[in-house]
């Protein structure tokens, strides 16, 4: 079988289909377009002459590209039409059946040596192929949407599938100028088995009311640099398509409790609450604007600060943190333990302010917990005990944000906020490596690129430090017993070993 491939068809031209569509042409490959629907093939080159004549105005190509890249499009009225073609790759409905039965009427039609790719999000490659005669020809090609902008194609082959074929199609990936990245045929494959944690999690700070809606996406983007809170993100993309994703992959991983959904979520769709589309979601809308947008918490207007204690187990961090206050004007008590006037400032990982305050032996109603897991100059996270005095909340808030910057002050919860998210975005990730899903090097490619965070999570848990991480987990696991906090082995070993979560696993004879 050749890896080169010239002619390309499309089954099924949405956005998905016009997407990938737009960059084969503009790689110089020859792009055939075929729908079920009268006339939407033809509608979707239309659109595409209508984007290129747009990137022609705004300079992003020139005009002979644009012409070039829709010399390469052409439009079949038929499924024999694509009997030439190299590659085919469908972008329809994500139905198993339908794709099985498109998938048996192409196999009819094809040459035996032309690949039979899926654009699946969902659906198991191997269920899809099951039943035709060729099912080694049959792999997933995973885009994302935008298909122009997100730069990453998930390339699976299913139990059947050729290597050659996935070779191939990584091959093409590159060509179209995306990263490939191999996955194995499981649940989610790579992007959206790893974006479990940060959606799950987000909804589970939530369902505890650790802190409101705007208060959670606010300390995730501007503590932890995501992109987007995961509530807003849920907004944006609709529950109608994020519930039903999360509940799947729950469902196919037999109901591992790292996967569990949100009763939260369910309610706002059945509520019809889905966010940009309905006008309402976790947040209001209006013409896909947001409105009423929250501003952060106003910082109190203190007089007199008492003075302030520290509370930490890492000694350069403790040395880091009392010389912040101090730059801030507090007064900082240096003694082995508090004065009966001190606010107690307490630096844990994992634990709650509750567990915190009984290990430090300090009051519950003066004590205070600071997450230091990203450092304290972008954003800073402060979490009270059930009992802690409305004075020694407001003196700690004013004190931490004396210089600028925004304060947030949230409930007591196990892992604070970006604690509790970050580790199960990385130890999911540690898990998928693991699984031998794809290689520690696809996973971070694959999600950096296909969920926009600012590391892959590997390299991003190697940054925060695999034995932190770890002691996190291993402490919110201790205090919650819920095993959706259990450790990866992937991160366990790693972590005792002190080698990075991007080694890969020694080969077993």
């Amino acid at each position: 079988m050749s890896l080169d491939v010239n002619r390309l068809g499309i089954v099924g031209t949405g956005v998905m289909g016009a997407g990938i569509a737009q960059i084969a042409a503009q790689a110089g490959l020859n792009v055939v377009l075929f729908d079920k629907n009268e006339g939407a093939a033809q509608k979707a080159r239309d659109g595409l002459k209508a984007t290129f004549d747009k990137l022609v105005g705004k300079e992003k190509i020139s005009r002979e590209s644009a012409e070039v890249a829709m010399s390469h499009l052409s439009v079949v009225e038929s499924l024999p039409a694509l009997a030439d073609c190299d590659v085919v790759i469908e972008a329809i409905v994500e139905d198993l059946g339908i794709k099985q039965a498109l998938f048996a009427d192409l196999e009819a039609i094809v040459a035996r040596d032309c690949i039979l790719a899926t654009n699946t999000s969902s659906l198991s490659v191997t269920s899809i192929a099951a039943g035709l005669n060729c099912p080694d020809r049959v792999a997933g090609c995973h885009f994302f949407n935008p298909v122009p902008l997100m730069k990453v194609i998930e390339v699976i082959g299913g139990i059947d599938t050729d290597e050659i074929v996935v070779d191939k199609l990584l091959k093409l990936a590159s060509r179209l100028g995306h990263t490939g990245v191999r996955a194995q045929d499981t649940p989610g494959f790579i992007v959206n088995h790893a974006g479990r944690a940060y959606s799950t999690e987000g909804l589970k700070i939530l369902e505890e009311r650790v802190a409101p809606t705007e208060d959670i996406d606010r300390i995730l983007r501007e503590e932890a640099g995501f992109r987007m809170g995961p509530l807003e993100l849920f907004d944006l993309t609709g529950l109608d398509v994020s519930h039903p994703a999360m509940e799947a992959i729950f469902t196919q991983f037999y109901h591992d409790p790292r996967y569990r959904p949100s009763y939260i979520s369910r309610q706002m769709l059945k509520g019809n609450r889905l966010g940009r589309k309905t006008g309402v979601g976790f947040y209001r809308y209006e013409k896909g604007q947001k409105v009423d947008v929250p501003t952060p918490q106003l910082v109190p207007d203190i007089t007199e600060l008492p003075p302030v204690w520290v509370g930490c187990e890492d000694a350069d961090l403790h040395t880091h943190v009392v010389s912040l206050l101090a730059s801030l004007g507090g007064r900082v008590e240096q003694t082995d333990s508090p004065s009966e006037e001190a606010l107690c400032l307490l630096l844990p990982f994992g634990d709650d302010a509750v567990s915190a305050s009984a290990y430090f032996g300090t009051d519950p109603e003066r004590t205070l917990c600071l997450d230091a897991l990203m450092g304290l100059e972008r954003h800073r996270t402060l979490m009270v005990t059930p009992v802690t005095r409305d004075e020694m909340r407001d003196a700690a808030h004013a004190l931490l944000a004396s210089d600028g910057t925004c304060v947030t002050v949230i409930r007591d919860s196990v892992g604070f906020v970006s604690q509790r998210v970050l580790a199960a975005v990385v130890n999911l990730a540690c898990d998928i490596a693991q699984r031998e899903i794809a290689t520690p090097t696809d996973i971070d490619n694959a999600v950096r690129l296909g969920l926009n965070y600012p590391q892959g999570p590997l390299a991003w848990g190697d940054a925060l430090g695999p034995k932190r991480l770890l002691g996190i987990l291993m402490r919110i696991h201790a205090l919650t017993g819920d095993p959706r906090y259990r450790p990866s082995p992937w991160l366990r070993r790693r972590a005792t070993l002190g080698v990075s979560l991007l080694h890969p696993s020694s080969g077993a004879r």
